[in-house]
């Protein structure tokens, strides 16, 4: 008759180092949660000082001087989302030519205010205050009307799409960004046979559709980066849609 297998044993000084290191990486993964937290909470992150290292217009040479002349603003100013790319310039040139050609290409028919609301709606649902901050000020400024541009915006920020002062085809248009931005992997063909049943054709869907990628993917530069407005200049952007290769800022 076999013998019942004896349960193997572990001497007791490999058990114990085993405990000391599972319990020193816990105690590191909590200290590390606490220290971001206290961060949050005090606030001592510097609210101005992205969290990598970036070049300014100054200091810039070669390449990132380059494209940094093809984006800058009044006093070369250069939005300091563009300049989280500047250790990698092609890395903007890349975002530059994707922005400029979804959002300010005289190719779309989409107007462009409304292109812009759909980035601050976007940006809103990602929580990106300096996206919102920076295409407000664009939208406004492109839709001429003060007061429906303020009620907007203040129904963007309660998160209410029946109280946006928006036609239904654009109400339909703000539910297709919100389900895309906050659900993506629930989406079904439905959501595009909504937009067509509201009057947008398929070149039109694309366009949203795109609007809202592109805004995303602005939204986690900024955030994952710790991007601020701090010296920027709000609401320029590349208005010279007759020209794809403009980027200069206005």
């Amino acid at each position: 008759m076999l013998a019942a297998a004896r349960p193997q044993q572990t001497h007791p000084e490999v058990r114990s180092e085993h405990v000391d290191r599972t319990f020193h990486k816990s105690h590191l993964a909590l200290a590390y949660f606490f220290c971001v937290d206290l961060l949050r909470i005090s606030n001592t992150e510097s609210p101005h000082m992205a969290w990598i290292k970036t070049i300014p217009f100054d200091a810039a040479t070669g390449k990132l001087r380059q494209l940094y002349a093809r984006v800058t603003g009044p006093d070369n100013n250069v939005d300091n989302i563009m300049m989280m790319h500047s250790l990698r310039p092609h890395t903007m040139e890349a975002h530059m030519a994707v922005y400029k050609y979804v959002l300010h290409h005289s190719a779309n028919t989409i107007p462009k205010w409304f292109l812009e609301a759909l980035g601050v709606w976007t940006s809103h649902l990602n929580g990106c205050d300096y996206c919102v901050q920076h295409h407000f000020a664009g939208m406004k400024r492109l839709l001429g009307d003060d007061p429906r541009a303020d009620a907007l915006r203040t129904a963007i920020m309660d998160g209410d799409i029946p109280a946006m002062p928006l036609d239904a085809a654009q109400h339909a248009a703000m539910r297709y960004a919100q389900r895309l931005t906050q659900s993506p992997a629930d989406m079904v063909q439905m959501d595009v046979e909504a937009l067509r049943m509201a009057g947008w054709s398929d070149g039109e869907i694309l366009e949203i559709n795109q609007v809202t990628a592109y805004f995303s993917y602005a939204n986690r530069t900024v955030l994952g980066l710790g991007c601020s407005t701090e010296g920027d200049v709000i609401g320029l952007s590349p208005n010279n849609n007759a020209d794809p290769d403009d980027w200069n800022h206005s």
